[in-house]
């Protein structure tokens, strides 16, 4: 048994894999490596190339017609970069998503599992987000995610394709293993900057301390990627219960993954602390243009039709991420 993984180079998508390699699932994985690095992809089956190549995506199907589902990864992600350049952005996540999945549907392949994001929401007045909370993104990256979406669902009225998106907000940590992490040297997130200070050994900015939040800090969801990654497989595990074939229920569901209470700037500074020693030093900033409050994600939904929860601890996902910068610091240099 098989399951195909776009974007499978990637720091998700790579982490997905040995996920499912790990249950006994075999990952195909599709990847152009624009992004994704040429060393996540050993051991596994590999073809380099795009999504939207229907020729390509024809010979997967045929050399492995054991193919259950696609884990659908494969997308552009940096908001700052999808401001600058919105028709790129548009061009790989809805564009190239339709391609594909026109190409799944001709192949026969009616399981598709859609990494997509939490972030086109609009938080609640208390900061939580759920499957039901009012659609509002404010970027072209989350557009083109939602614009994704809509295309799909349609495509499920009248296509036969089935499609569960699973919707998260702040990946981080590594590969338990370390087998894979984030491709970047440089994360922008507020853990890839604490690590980045921590490393010369300067204090790190917590940037806004007035939001209406339990501390003033903002908040984030952040969640450990190899739990994201169980996520996926316990979706394609119970794909046929949650969206049945011919069945009276959509042909979409859409299920978000998270915390449930997120993590404020302050509480990631005090677990960093507990995990590199009490020498790690913060100061207060003012708030930085374009800065939010942010947002958690209320995972209910997760729990009822996935039986899934996070694992791992905000320290365990600083433990593995430093454990990754210091691994991908060695894969640089070899």
């Amino acid at each position: 048994m098989k399951v195909l993984i776009t974007g499978g180079a990637g720091f998700i998508g790579s982490t997905i894999a040995s996920a499912f390699a790990e249950r006994g699932v075999t990952p195909v994985v599709l990847d152009s490596l624009v992004t994704g690095r040429p060393e996540f992809t050993g051991g596994r089956i590999f073809y380099r190339g795009d999504i939207g190549d229907g020729a390509l995506v024809d010979e997967i199907f045929r050399n492995h017609p054991d193919i259950i589902a696609t884990v659908h990864c494969a997308a552009l992600i940096v908001v700052p970069d999808s401001m600058t350049d919105p028709l790129r952005y548009y061009r790989v996540n809805l564009s190239k998503t339709l391609d594909l999945a026109g190409h799944l549907v001709r192949n026969g392949c009616d399981r598709m599992i859609f990494a997509s994001t939490a972030g086109m929401y609009r938080p609640e007045a208390d900061l939580s987000v759920s499957e039901t909370s009012v659609l509002e993104p404010q970027n072209p990256y989350t557009r083109s995610k939602m614009m994704a979406e809509l295309l799909l669902e349609d495509l499920t009225s009248a296509n036969g394709l089935r499609v569960i998106s699973l919707r998260y907000l702040n990946p981080i940590g590594a590969d338990p293993q370390m087998r894979t992490g984030l491709q970047s040297s440089k994360p922008t997130h507020a853990l890839g900057k604490m690590i980045e200070c921590h490393e010369l050994g300067v204090p790190f900015k917590i940037t806004g301390v007035d939001w209406e939040t339990r501390d003033g800090t903002a908040i984030r969801d952040y969640i450990h990627v190899w739990d994201i990654a169980r996520a996926f497989y316990e979706a394609a595990l119970r794909f046929d219960s949650i969206v049945p074939p011919l069945g009276s229920r959509p042909g979409y569901q859409v299920i978000n993954l998270g915390t449930g209470d997120g993590t404020t700037v302050r509480e990631l500074v005090d677990a960093f602390r507990e995990v590199v020693g009490d020498g790690f030093e913060a100061e207060e900033a003012p708030a930085r243009p374009g800065d939010v409050v942010g947002a958690f994600v209320d995972p209910v939904k997760a729990k009822d039709l996935l039986g899934w929860k996070p694992e791992y601890t905000i320290e365990d996902a600083i433990r593995h991420s430093l454990q990754w910068a210091e691994r991908r610091r060695a894969l640089d240099v070899a």
